[in-house]
């Protein structure tokens, strides 16, 4: 690609180009791009693992079910409001830089957070109550949806080209460790609370929580240093990021981002949101064993992303993205058939955490290597947004997608459908160039 085509200055400077990062300055990079994802993923969680406690206290009319399809679709509202984040904060993030970016975003959580744990309930201020719990919840899809672009680019970009899969993949691990934490927190207050207690006030403990770690955070990040990728591209005079930029300049890098994100997000949610109840109204398990198996399975995926990310600065994340959807597309139907005949929980376990394994070779790597696609005036806003549309129109739709297909007496269909998406981006994935050589991020 010609400097004219990456909008960077082939004369600039080459003490700009490579900085020269200590190790120390790189670790401290890692961990403030990562930990607010933690954060982020952590208070996003938390409102679906609470809301069968919260959600009377502002919508007190009607019997449980449908309170919860209340909070349910305001839950599906904040999903939507991510791709407007993941636009807004790239734009922001490849003007203002990624430090600024990460900085927002996690205060941004943090009102949103703070918010929902001192809302008043629908009793106190009428139908204000949920009006609130909207806004914050949309303060929160704005938060998650600008997160992503930004770390996986302020992290891609921090990590070094010899270990860069190694050390990207951490934005996975805190992903998921962001989960286990909702989940542990959950626990724990079931343990040690009453359940009026809970249900009265104790639900509001988990925010509270969430926005003391934002802040935190914040604290890290203000800290952190400014990605040498982004210094050079402002240093260049490299055209200021846009939309009309970022589709008429590199639509074939748009398109591969979202084909492989359709696939990928898709066989996410399939493979840990959705499994979860999948366990309970298929396998037929009780509540607490299913959690039981989800928990014990994702800590294990946890663990596997530095591994799939050590093993693709090896063999090349080209190929360790391939692996995951030629072997998803031939596995997930055989699979998910077994989980759903299956009474034993080991067994479970074990089906569960062989799907996840090999999901792992796209989790790992999939920020770094659409960070690797783009030229840096760009690059977060080129991550951010086809990932953001791309994943709120087959992520967020997997579980409903899949429990139509149940709805309607066909269940397999929803195998075939993951199957046959992991497929495509399979034939994606084969045309993948080898980011490991030819990446765009030419600073270390």
């Amino acid at each position: 690609m010609t400097a004219a085509e990456t909008g960077v200055d082939a004369q600039a400077p080459r003490d700009i180009l490579t900085p020269g990062l200590t190790p120390l300055q790189r670790l401290r990079a890692i961990l403030g791009g990562s930990a607010g994802n933690l954060v982020e993923w952590y208070d996003w969680f938390a409102y679906s693992a609470f809301t069968l406690y919260f959600a009377q206290h502002f919508f007190p009319e009607g019997e449980q079910t449908a309170q919860l399809l209340q909070a349910a679709a305001i839950f599906a509202v904040g999903f939507l409001a991510r791709p407007l984040g993941a636009w807004m904060m790239g734009l922001y993030a490849d003007r203002a830089g990624r430090k600024a970016a990460l900085s927002l975003a996690v205060a941004m959580m943090c009102a949103g957070s703070l918010v929902i744990a001192v809302a008043p309930s629908y009793a106190t201020v009428g139908a204000a109550a949920p009006v609130i719990l909207l806004l914050a919840r949309l303060l929160q899809g704005l938060s998650v949806g600008g997160e992503y672009g930004a770390s996986a680019t302020y992290m891609s970009e921090m990590a070094g080209r010899a270990r860069r899969g190694f050390w990207s993949s951490f934005q996975y691990v805190t992903l998921i460790m962001g989960q286990l934490l909702a989940l542990a927190v959950l626990i724990v207050l079931q343990n040690v609370m009453d359940k009026a207690d809970l249900e009265a006030w104790g639900w509001r403990i988990p925010f509270i929580i969430g926005a003391l770690l934002a802040v935190v955070v914040f604290w890290i990040r203000s800290s952190l240093d400014e990605s040498p990728s982004f210094l050079a591209a402002q240093a260049s005079g490299a055209p200021r990021a846009t939309t009309m930029l970022l589709f008429l300049k590199h639509p074939r890098e748009s398109a591969i981002i979202f084909c492989l994100t359709a696939g990928g997000s898709l066989a996410f949610y399939a493979y840990t949101t959705y499994m979860q109840k999948f366990l309970v109204n298929t396998s037929g398990f009780s509540k607490n064993t299913a959690t039981t198996i989800t928990a014990a399975a994702l800590f294990l995926y946890m663990c596997c992303q530095p591994l799939f990310g050590h093993l693709s600065d090896r063999l090349g994340r080209h190929r360790t993205i391939a692996f995951t959807f030629g072997a998803g597309a031939i596995l997930t139907y055989p699979v998910m058939s077994a989980i759903a005949e299956t009474k034993n929980a080991f067994a479970a376990f074990g089906l569960m955490t062989l799907l996840l394994v090999v999901l792992s070779g796209y989790t790992a790597v999939s920020g770094l290597v659409k960070a690797e696609l783009f030229p840096a005036h760009v690059r977060a806003l080129g991550v951010a947004l086809p990932f953001a549309v791309a994943n709120a129109l087959f992520g967020g739709t997997a579980e409903y997608v899949a429990l139509w297909f149940k709805q309607q007496g066909m269940e397999s269909g929803s195998y075939i459908y993951v199957s046959a998406m992991m497929a495509l981006a399979f034939v994606v994935a084969l045309r993948l160039r080898n980011t490991n050589r030819d990446s765009l991020i030419t600073e270390d």
